[in-house]
């Protein structure tokens, strides 16, 4: 088969660590707001305490964003195709998908335009509202070219910055060990007497930890973005294939044996570029809360409005001077850029692909480069309303966001994604290849586990605090 020379050979042992690059673009895109803002703020209100809620968030996250990746890897769809295979009526799960991403795109993309010109504003002068629009126009430009190697390049750097200007200020304010080790105790703090008096805080520290919860390692769309990361860098079933395109169903149907095996090695390249994603996401939204809760507590503020970076910046420039005080705020900067990069280079995919499958009509009028376009333009326009219109209120408008997109979603798609695996995908490969490609038991324990929790969550307490 012609597949059979597209299809490579994956490597092996080391050689491994010279082909990850995914996991750089989904680290970068999820390292934003959640990280910069609302990591630093729980630090300031409850203080290392909450350290769980980074772990459980990133985690139960992480075998989502696997789990659906190593299902492009094999059949080299994404995952907006496998929800339109899952069992019950035409294409229910992709008119789910479409209707609460189209909402939570839009007012998502515009909280990172609206924080990332804060903090830009912070170091250059220029005014937020023309910050903010500066940043979309610079990441809508990166992203029009449509090539993964840019991409990545670009976010690598992003999370490079972020990575040590977070370390830097986290290593100054580490809390004793045994204070450390303690927040990963599942406990559940007291919100302090000086929080309650200041405005926007709620004796209710759920209303703080939820949207922590909610982005960390990003929300629903972000775990779909990782396998057009996987399709753009060839892996597996996807090498050669591009975007907007379902699953070869005949080379799925007749894959010989070796194929799958080659395929197979290349699942265990996505284990380990995933895994590098989740060290990644953890040490640096644990170093935002604790440079939160090393800085901002200690000095009772937990800043809200367009005073979020320039308290930031005063205060650790108060504490080792001018360069601890820029780093911060350049390390803030990147990561809140690099997300609105990932975000304006993923959303605009994940809408193509609904409206290809829910509205035929639109994928034979629009060829798939089009499409993906459109959508962006629809963000730059809707990004210039949202900072002009909530540009003071950074921190609201980001909660929001998180709710909506990094919980209301998340169980049903851990749910999902245990569905792709383990219902949809063998009914697709060969005899031969679905034994070769058969999950491993491990990934149903992880996608439950996320099933369940997410859903305690939205269940039982996100009902009490909004």
């Amino acid at each position: 088969m012609e597949s059979n020379k597209i299809i490579t050979s994956p490597p092996r042992g080391l050689a491994i660590l010279a082909l990850v690059g995914p996991s750089f673009v989904w680290a970068a895109e999820f390292i934003g707001s959640g990280e910069v803002i609302l990591s630093t703020r729980v630090g300031a209100i409850l203080g290392p305490t909450v350290l769980w809620a980074i772990v459980v968030g990133v985690l139960l996250k992480f075998w989502i964003g696997m789990a659906g990746a190593r299902y492009t890897v094999c059949t080299g769809e994404g995952m907006i195709d496998m929800i339109s295979r899952l069992p019950g009526p035409k294409n229910w799960g992709v008119w789910i998908t479409l209707v609460a991403q189209f909402a939570a795109g839009t007012i998502s993309i515009g909280s990172l335009a609206t924080a990332a010109g804060i903090f830009l504003h912070s170091l250059t002068g220029l005014s937020p509202m023309l910050s903010g629009w500066l940043v979309t126009i610079f990441a809508l430009a990166i992203v029009w070219t449509d090539m993964f190697n840019i991409l990545k390049m670009i976010m690598s750097f992003f999370v490079l910055v972020v990575i040590l200007g977070v370390l830097y200020v986290a290593v100054k304010v580490f809390p004793d060990m045994g204070t450390f080790l303690k927040g990963f105790l599942f406990t559940l703090p007291e919100v302090p007497e000086w929080a309650l008096t200041a405005r926007g805080i709620h004796a209710n520290p759920w209303r703080e930890i939820l949207p922590l919860l909610g982005w960390a390692a990003g929300g629903f769309a972000s775990q779909v973005w990782y396998t057009y990361w996987i399709i753009g860098a060839g892996y597996g079933a996807s090498a050669g294939r591009g975007y907007g395109q379902p699953a070869d169903e005949h080379l799925l149907k007749n894959m010989s044996t070796a194929l799958a095996r080659k395929i197979k090695g290349w699942c265990h390249v996505v284990y380990t570029d995933a895994s590098l994603a989740m060290v990644i996401g953890v040490v640096t939204t644990v170093g935002f809360l604790l440079a939160g809760a090393g800085v901002l507590g200690p000095n009772q503020l937990a800043p809200e409005g367009p005073e979020v970076a320039t308290t930031l910046a005063t205060i650790f420039s108060s504490r080792w001077g001018s360069f601890g005080g820029l780093i911060f705020m350049i390390a803030g900067a990147c990561a809140l850029i690099g997300t609105q990069i990932g975000q304006l280079a993923g959303w605009p995919r994940l809408l193509a692909d609904t409206f290809r499958i829910c509205f035929p009509s639109f994928n034979q009028r629009f060829e798939w480069k089009w499409q993906f376009r459109l959508f962006l333009g629809y963000f730059l326009l809707t990004n210039m309303v949202i900072v002009f219109s909530f540009g003071l209120k950074p921190v609201v408008i980001v909660k929001l966001s998180a709710i909506l997109d990094g919980l209301l979603l998340t169980p049903f798609q851990a749910l999902w994604v245990l569905l792709g695996l383990y219902v949809v995908m063998p009914k697709m490969l060969s005899a031969e290849a679905g034994k070769i490609l058969r999950p491993h038991w491990i990934f149903a324990v992880g996608l439950m586990m996320a099933f369940l929790v997410f859903g305690y969550f939205c269940v039982f307490q996100m009902p009490f605090v909004w």
